[in-house]
């Protein structure tokens, strides 16, 4: 076989023909379209035709040009679009710095020669070199292999790397363990098994949040309820007053009654809730999916570096015929001879990353034993430096051992690991109690027992052996006298099992997909506390309708097993007919499920491009935890999107129905109210008070809620009946307001009408706190902007400039009726939202069906 590699030439040449070597990003950000994104929701829509109404008022006769209503409506949509364009603009740009930054060398044979490329270059047919250490560059057939073993979890989700031998296939993005080869290159960039995933995820339509389909219902209904205001209140104010005053009165009314501080705090609210989240670690790539996390009900977990370490660890022995902890252990005097046989008979080794810290490079079986053993104060190069290593009998399938042979002071010391049914018939002896004697079969037996356990509790278990020899023969193996075995496993996180706790708290349900075998996965849910009932694997999901497969996983199956990534994503798409899912993972393997989740989360230190280039949100530290402060963020984002919400609509509906019902009920001459008033008021109202709602902390027991329904709307039931009972509750207290004030004239009648839908609006505020259980001081911004509020309403009724508002200086009496108004209506509003809270009756039945 020729092994001198390509030619320069005819490599330009391939390199012409199929192109780089690269997983593409079939979107790229594009500045001027996520701008103009931000512009499209039919609340923008509006606000916008709002101000073009605004301004067109002025054209009619008599009438001045509006400019301040219109410049301030353009503002807040500036501000919220470029609030927004900015925050996605970011997010894409994170990724592309992330991609550029793991762009991998490799090191390739051409015209004999060999060198390092960058892995873009590389072209099928091309002779590359792979050690311990490398990362795959493309997909390549082995054609010679020397004690190459492959971590392929990326790919697969097995923890424990593979043992290659010539004429098998290594894969693109996979992880060398051990051992060297050479290889031929098969495919490159989208023609790799990668690449196969990443034009799948090309075909899966980027969706809307369901919080962005939830908003924009909203906002058409909000649109439908002004184009019905302006239509009759007009009809209404054309039989009280001229054609221009009712015109004039109902366009003003439907401006006032526009939300035109929603998407400003939905923007805001978004965007300090990504902030938070950054903070925290994880990194937010779609700002709408900030609140999204927060309505997720079911977590879909990938096992291998999301739960666990992806790292193996020793966590039991088996010496002097008893188990031990390593948990437990304190001195290793005793077993120090074990130790010794795991550190020497070990081909793993160690580095320093760009920044200086320690790093291990080899098999995690391998590593897991020197780390152990370094644990307890033994390292490999001081033992090194006394042993000389004289010759090593490798590990193969077929051996399913591996021996080492080290001299000191004129003496052989052969170290032997295995599997211990094999290893053990190689022993005539037992290292026991600090002395050495003859094994016996009872002892065989006892040892096969114990591997037999460890293997039940899905323990990965290696013996060992030693023998002390003058001279080496051919028998190098034979003779071995036993020292014990070493368990392992890559072991959960250990904040996870809190972390599922806070979960079933939070009536969330978790779901374990994994590529590794069913007994390690169940042993690793047992240590996490993830219950379910069964467990099945992939060949059974296979065999399964969609139907019977519904039917499992209601009945509360949890640990899916042997999954591929088709199996994963065809458990999402039925998880997602009644559910909020997010899919948690860091591989290739997981980049399907991730990007048709409701909310896709990659690992930002394991994961790979692909996985984070399908993903919604990064998590930077890979922590498991990390997502339930997401969660908990989400649930605020929420909580006070729908606080702000009650608050604006409940003022709103108050505006409408004062001035409807002053018109088709009170003989009065003019508007009870001119549109310069209803501006004014939302201008107060719906600025920096609705903006400081909607950074409020969140409530003490946020994770103690289920999570909302699939369906559920931002105004819900409950919010439904708040919203019209307190606005009713609203308009007739400010009506009798007016009412006991018109006695002393008009004038001073709408002026105290003018402050108490300010005045009231903020009690509003208050008795919205109370229902939360918020003090004021946890939300300074809130206090700061309802005491500057409240001065300008002072300034615009006691300054001069109150005869450009049609407004006169109140006296001692209207403030006494405005003060009584208010606690009255602070009282009513709160016994409202606690009948409301008692009697209607939200249906999470939804919840306990999901849950183990």
């Amino acid at each position: 076989m020729r092994l001198s590699g390509l030619s320069t030439r005819e490599a330009e040449k391939r390199l012409e023909e199929y192109g780089k070597n690269e997983i593409k990003r079939f979107y790229k950000p594009n500045p001027l379209k996520i701008l103009i994104s931000q512009f499209t929701s039919p609340l923008i829509v509006i606000l916008i035709i709002a101000a073009i109404v605004s301004s067109l008022i002025g054209f009619l006769p008599g009438q001045e040009a509006s400019i301040f209503d219109t410049i301030l409506i353009l503002l807040i949509v500036f501000i919220s679009g470029l609030s927004g364009f900015f925050q996605d603009y970011k997010a894409e740009k994170t990724i592309e710095a992330l991609q550029r930054m793991s762009v991998p060398k490799a090191k390739v044979i051409r015209d004999g020669k060999e060198m390092q490329l960058d892995a873009t270059e590389i072209v099928p047919g091309d002779l590359i070199l792979i050690e311990s250490g490398d990362v795959v560059p493309a997909d390549a057939r082995l054609v010679e292999s020397f004690d190459l073993r492959v971590d392929e979890s990326i790919l697969t989700g097995e923890s424990i790397s593979i043992k290659k031998e010539e004429g098998d296939e290594v894969f693109m993005n996979t992880f060398i363990n051990t051992g060297s080869a050479k290889a031929i290159v098969l495919r490159t960039g989208m023609r790799t098994r990668v690449g196969a995933i990443a034009r799948k995820l090309q075909s899966l339509r980027e969706e809307k949040t369901p919080f962005q389909r939830e908003l924009s219902r909203l906002s058409k209904k909000i649109a439908f309820g002004i184009i019905g205001i302006v239509l009759v209140i007009l009809f209404v104010s054309l039989f009280r007053y001229s054609l221009y005053l009712s015109f004039l009165t109902a366009i003003s009314l439907a401006v006032a009654a526009i939300p035109e501080g929603l998407p400003a705090v939905v923007v805001l609210t978004l965007s300090v809730g990504a902030r938070v989240m950054s903070k925290k670690n994880a990194l937010i790539r779609r700002l709408s999916v900030s609140e999204s996390m927060g309505a997720v009900d079911i977590i879909c977990t990938d096992k291998t570096g999301t739960l666990t370490k992806n790292e193996m660890t020793v966590t039991r022995l088996f010496f002097d015929n008893r188990v031990i902890y390593i948990s437990k252990l304190n001195k290793v005097e005793k077993i120090k001879q074990l130790f010794t046989c795991g550190l020497l008979c070990n081909n793993s080794s160690v580095g320093y990353d760009k920044d200086g810290n320690k790093k291990y490079i080899g098999d995690q079986t391998e590593i897991a034993l020197r780390k152990v053993s370094e644990k307890f104060g033994l390292e490999k190069e001081s033992l090194e430096k006394i042993y000389r290593r004289v010759s090593e009998i490798s590990f193969s399938s077929k051996r399913k051992m591996m021996s080492v042979v080290y001299s000191h002071n004129n003496k052989y010391f052969v170290y032997s690991k295995g599997a211990p049914e094999v290893l053990i018939e190689k022993c005539d002896r037992i290292y026991e109690k600090g002395k050495i004697r003859k094994i016996t079969n009872k002892d065989k037996e006892k040892i096969l027992k114990q591997n037999k356990k460890f293997a039940s509790s899905a323990l990965r278990v290696l013996g060992f052996a030693y023998k002390e020899v003058k001279k080496l023969n051919k028998e190098v193996e034979a003779n071995l006298i036993w020292l014990g075995l070493q368990a392992m496993i890559d072991p959960p996180r250990k904040e996870v099992k809190n972390a599922l706790q806070e979960c079933r708290n939070a009536g969330i349900r978790v779901i374990m997909l994994t590529g590794d075998n069913p007994l390690t996965a169940r042993a690793i849910a047992k240590e996490i506390g993830l219950e379910s009932r069964g467990i099945m694997q992939g060949s059974d999901i296979d065999k399964l309708s969609d139907s019977k497969l519904e039917e499992k996983l209601k009945r509360g199956v949890n640990i899916f097993a042997r999954v591929s990534p088709f199996h994963k994503l065809r458990i999402l798409e039925i998880l997602k007919k009644e559910n909020r899912v997010a899919m948690t993972g860091d591989g290739v393997n997981d980049a399907l499920a991730l990007k048709k989740a409701d909310v896709g989360i990659s690992m930002g230190i394991r994961g790979t491009d692909v996985a984070k280039e399908a993903s919604d949100i990064i998590l930077l530290d890979d922590n498991f935890v990390t997502i339930i402060g997401a969660i908990k963020e989400g649930r605020r984002i929420f909580d006070n999107i729908r606080k702000f919400i009650n608050y604006l609509l409940t003022c709103n509906l108050a505006e409408v129905m004062v001035l409807f019902l002053a018109t088709l009920l009170l003989t009065l001459k003019e508007p009870i109210l001119l549109p310069i008033h209803l501006l004014w008021i939302n201008l107060l109202t719906d600025g920096l008070p609705a903006l400081a709602l909607g950074i409020d902390p969140a409530r003490a027991d946020i994770m103690k809620d289920p999570p909302r329904k699939k369906d559920e709307p931002i105004v819900d039931k409950r919010l439904s009946w708040i919203i019209v009972l307190i606005g009713f509750e609203m308009t007739f207290m400010l009506i009798a307001t007016f009412l006991l004030i018109l006695p002393l004239g008009f004038e001073k009648a709408r002026t105290t009408l003018f402050m108490g839908f300010v005045f009231y609006e903020f009690i509003r505020v208050a008795s919205i706190r109370h229902q939360e259980k918020l003090n004021w001081l946890s939300n300074k911004w809130l206090l700061f902007s309802l005491i500057c509020s409240f001065l300008l309403q002072l300034v615009i009724i006691y300054s001069p400039i109150n005869r450009f508002f049609h407004v006169v200086s109140l006296g001692f009496y209207p403030w006494i009726v405005l003060v009584i108004g208010a606690l009255v209506g602070y009282f009513l509003a709160i016994l409202i939202t606690k009948i409301v809270i008692d009697f209607v009756v939200e249906d999470y039945s939804h919840v306990n069906e999901k849950l183990y």
